[in-house]
Formats: structure tokens, C-alpha cells, sequence
């Protein structure tokens, strides 16, 4: 049976096919440890992780891959990063759009290091406006936070105006790409990012335990793991060489090998004509369910860019029940509830009730987005009797 997939903010599905046979290949032919050895399968190993770093580089504009380090996904890279960078006492620019990747580290550091925290508030729809994050500079701050889109909203927030603030006053600029990195265009060095935290199981179609943080060269962090690295094994302190000294224990090889046969797709296809692509498919959706009795869609209005997500409130049905009849009944797979983001719902006035969050992908296709949008309209008849 055909299962209808529209969760590709959690997870793209499904793969390219190219992924599943590289990863196929690499587990049958290679099991080795990269960096702990000179045998051939150890070198071949190390190999793969940096083809991977360079592909990455091709992609977010970055001069070096080695300022690119491996994390298992966007929550480690973000938690490395936040935790690396700040010190007692200092003061953090974020957003009311943040997922809470973002969140609890943030409030973590607040009790533990008595950091302090502004949260920029948003329009309704996720926009956030420069002007707030100037005026929110204080002498203290050394870290500004932004997602690039809203996990929620799909709202695409205006890096590059952000990074000349940053730029201005010798700020440090954090951006989570958990739902840009591959659907939408970044470079690291023209939008002035300090560090880009990513996944590699979504827009770069790779396999869950996979992404990185990049870290620009003139910044030093505190390593968040201390270990083996296979280099410097005599010296009883973490390497300062990169990536060494962010990536302690083994990666994971395998994983990493499947995501440059992703990031190739990308690349190949280019992120403007995937962005494209997934834009108009979000707005088939939208306009497919817009006028139907009880909808409401939260976030950029129909025509306004966005990434792939559409979320909406059915006023007729509780989301998880929504979600649960989408699943059961119409095969169709979507996230209901309130998406890690409470910080969103709260912006978008949906506190109460969640959302239902529909996400296209690469591999989405019209008639998926028909079925999906025949589908809401049963499901209303059937309420509205």
C-alpha cells in the first residue's frame, strides 16, 4: 500500500537511491575506523569523511572543509556550538521562531552560567524584523541565534541583513539550517554566517545520525566531547587542530558516505530549482485547502516565498486526531502537535489547539498533493454534516 509522505521537515523519504547503494557498498566492503590506522580500508575510510567535508564546502560557499565538523544532527551541532561559544554572565539575541534545540540549551545556560536571553518576537506569520535585533544589543551580547526558516511557519528569515548587524558589532552569528541546508541557497562567506548548523537527513537527503556544524576559522570553541580522535594519541588533552577538535570517538562512516551521495543530488539538481520546486508544491497545497470550512493556514500567506511547510488548525477536529485519521484511514504521513517549537506556537497564536504540519519534499509529487488535498476535504464533509 502507498504510504503518502508529507513529514520531510522531520525527515526526507524517500532516499535517493543512490544513498541506499553507497551506504549498501560501504558497510559490505569497508568497516574499518577512519583515522585509527594505516591499513588501506582505515585510509579509504578517513577518505570518505572528507570527500564528504568537500561536497559539504561546495555546498555553503566554505574556503575550508576542515572548519566543518560531524555531528550526529543539528541538535548536537547547535549544543556544541551555544555551549563552545558562551561564558559566564554573557547575553544572547534570539527569536520567538526557535526550535528547542535552540531553547534548552539557551535556558540550560541560563542557570548554570547566568547567561541572559532576549527572544526577538515575530510577526504572526514568523517574520522577524533587523531593527529589533539592533536595538536589542547590549554590552554583554556575544551570541545572535537565528533559525533560518521556521520548523513550523515555513517563514524564511532575513540572514543576511541579520549578519551585517553582526558584522557591525563583532558578534558572533549562529544560523540552524535544520530546515534550509539543501532547499534553499547558503553561503557561509557572502551572508556573513559564524557558524551554520545543519542536518544531513533532510534537505541533503541523507540518513538520520548525520550533520555538522561549520565554525568559522577565527573562532575557537569549547570542544563539547573529549576523546579519541586517532591523532596526537600521546597528548592527554583534546587536539587543537580541526576537526579533530570537535570529533571525538568514531563517526559515523557509513552514514556519512550516504550523505555525499545526497548532497551530490543536490548539487546536481541545484538548491534553486529544489526550492522552486517545493515552493509550488506548498502552494498547490495551500491553495487546495484554503477555502475549506474550518481551515486556518498559519504562516506566509499564499504567493509569499517560504520553505515547503504548510501548517493549519482544522477547527472541527482536535490536529492529533487529524493526523491520526490522515495516517489510518488516507495513508498520508504528517507531524501533529506542537513540533519542539513552543516558542512558534505561541507566535502563531496556537498554543491551545497544535497544528497539523504538512511538508513536501524533493521527491514530492502533484498527485501526492491532490490526494492530500482530497483528503481534507472528506474529512471536513464528514465533521460538517
Amino acid at each position: 500500500m502507498k504510504t503518502y509522505y508529507f513529514d520531510n521537515a522531520a525527515s526526507s523519504w524517500p532516499k535517493p537511491k543512490q544513498v541506499v547503494e553507497a551506504m549498501t557498498n560501504y558497510l559490505t566492503e569497508n568497516g574499518a575506523n577512519p583515522g585509527r590506522g594505516s591499513h588501506q580500508m582505515a585510509v579509504n575510510a578517513s577518505r570518505a569523511l572528507f570527500e564528504t567535508r568537500k561536497s559539504l564546502a561546495k555546498l555553503f560557499g566554505i574556503s575550508n572543509p576542515n572548519d566543518i565538523c560531524y555531528t550526529m544532527n543539528t541538535t548536537e551541532a547547535l549544543n556544541l556550538a551555544i555551549k563552545g561559544a558562551l561564558k559566564e554572565g554573557d547575553h544572547v539575541i534570539t527569536t520567538s521562531i526557535e526550535h528547542n534545540s535552540v531553547r534548552r540549551p539557551l535556558e540550560y545556560l541560563r542557570k548554570t552560567k547566568n547567561i541572559e536571553i532576549t527572544y526577538i518576537q515575530s510577526d504572526i506569520t514568523g517574520n522577524v524584523n533587523p531593527v529589533n535585533v539592533r536595538a536589542a544589543i547590549k554590552h554583554n551580547t556575544k551570541l545572535v541565534i537565528c533559525s533560518h526558516s521556521s520548523n513550523l511557519l515555513g517563514t524564511i528569515v532575513p540572514l543576511s541583513e541579520i549578519a551585517e548587524i553582526c558584522r557591525d558589532k563583532k558578534l558572533v552569528f549562529l544560523v540552524d539550517a535544520a530546515q534550509t541546508a539543501g532547499t534553499l541557497p547558503i553561503d557561509v562567506q557572502k551572508m556573513g554566517i559564524s557558524m551554520l548548523a545543519f542536518p544531513g537527513h533532510k534537505g541533503l537527503l541523507g540518513p538520520q545520525g548525520t550533520g555538522g556544524l561549520y565554525i568559522h576559522p577565527e573562532l575557537d570553541l569549547e570542544p563539547l566531547l573529549q576523546g579519541g580522535t586517532g591523532s596526537q594519541s600521546e597528548a592527554i588533552e583534546q587536539p587543537l587542530v580541526r576537526p579533530d577538535r570537535y570529533e571525538a570517538g568514531t563517526q559515523n562512516t557509513v552514514g556519512i558516505v550516504g550523505l555525499n551521495e545526497g548532497i551530490k543530488v543536490v548539487l546536481e539538481q541545484t538548491v534553486e530549482a529544489i526550492h522552486a520546486k517545493e515552493w509550488s508544491l506548498s502552494q498547490r497545497l495551500m491553495e487546495g485547502i484554503k477555502e475549506i470550512k474550518g481551515i486556518q493556514i498559519i504562516g506566509p500567506a499564499i504567493g509569499e516565498d517560504k520553505t515547503g511547510i504548510v501548517s493549519f488548525v482544522m477547527e472541527q477536529v482536535d490536529a492529533s486526531e487529524l493526523a491520526f485519521i490522515l495516517d489510518h484511514t488516507f495513508q498520508i504521513a504528517v507531524r501533529a502537535g506542537f513540533h519542539c517549537t513552543p516558542l512558534g506556537h505561541q507566535t502563531a497564536g496556537t498554543t491551545e489547539t497544535g497544528a497539523v504540519r504538512a511538508s513536501v519534499g524533493f521527491y514530492t509529487t502533484e498527485d501526492e498533493v491532490a490526494h492530500f488535498v482530497q483528503s481534507i476535504k472528506e474529512i471536513s464533509k464528514h465533521y460538517t454534516k
